[in-house]
C-alpha cells in the first residue's frame, strides 16, 4: 500500500472543486451542483469495498430521503486502477447498474480530488453547503454491518441539521472502512 500525502479539509473550509468524468458519460462540476443544491454529500466509494457494500442501500435511502429538499449525494471513486481491474471506469458503470444508483458515480483517476479532500478510507462522507464549505466529513453511521440497527446516523442527522439551517452537533467523525490504495 502506498500512502500519498492528503490535504485534509478541515470542516468550515472549501471543499475542492472538481471536474471529473461520470458513469453516464457527462463532465460533473462541484460547482454546479452546488448552484443547483442546498447541500452536496460526496461519498468516497469503491467497488470492491465490503463496507461500501454494506452501505450502499442506506446511501440510496438518503438520496431519496432527502432529494427533495434540495440535497444530492455525489459518489467519487478514487481507487488505484493499477492495482486490480476492479476499480475500472466500466466496473464502475456495472457496479452502478447493479446497485441501482440513483446519484451520480465519478471517477477520479488522478487521485487528485479524493486526496484533496482528505479521504483515507472508503466509504468517507463529506457535506458541504451551498457556499462550497465543508460542515461535515466523517464515517455514515456507527452501525455499518447491521443497517437496522439503533444507532448514531451521523451523515444523516447532519443532512437534516444544515437543511434546516441548524447546527451540526457532531461535525467529524473518524471514518470506517476499507483503507484507500494510492498510486505510487
Amino acid at each position: 500500500m502506498n500512502l500519498l500525502e492528503t490535504i485534509d479539509t478541515p470542516i468550515g473550509s472549501y471543499a475542492p472543486d472538481f471536474e471529473l468524468p461520470g458513469i453516464d458519460d457527462q463532465v460533473h462540476h462541484l460547482r454546479r451542483y452546488l448552484e443547483k443544491f442546498r447541500a452536496v454529500g460526496v461519498i468516497s466509494l469503491c467497488n470492491h469495498c465490503p463496507y461500501v457494500e454494506w452501505y450502499i442501500d442506506r446511501l440510496k435511502n438518503i438520496q431519496a430521503e432527502f432529494a427533495p429538499q434540495g440535497f444530492t449525494l455525489i459518489g467519487l471513486n478514487g481507487s488505484n486502477v493499477d492495482r486490480a481491474t476492479r476499480p475500472s471506469f466500466e466496473n464502475m458503470k456495472a457496479f452502478a447498474v447493479r446497485h441501482q444508483l440513483n446519484f451520480p458515480y465519478l471517477w477520479d483517476s488522478t487521485q487528485d480530488v479524493t486526496g484533496s479532500f482528505g479521504a483515507t478510507k472508503t466509504p468517507t462522507a463529506f457535506l458541504i453547503d451551498t457556499n462550497g464549505i465543508v460542515r461535515y466529513k466523517g464515517k455514515i453511521d456507527n452501525h455499518p454491518h447491521d443497517p437496522s440497527s439503533v444507532g448514531e446516523d451521523y451523515l444523516r442527522t447532519a443532512i437534516a441539521a444544515l437543511l434546516q439551517g441548524h447546527k451540526i452537533d457532531t461535525p467529524q467523525t473518524e471514518p470506517v472502512g476499507t483503507t484507500l490504495i494510492w498510486r505510487n
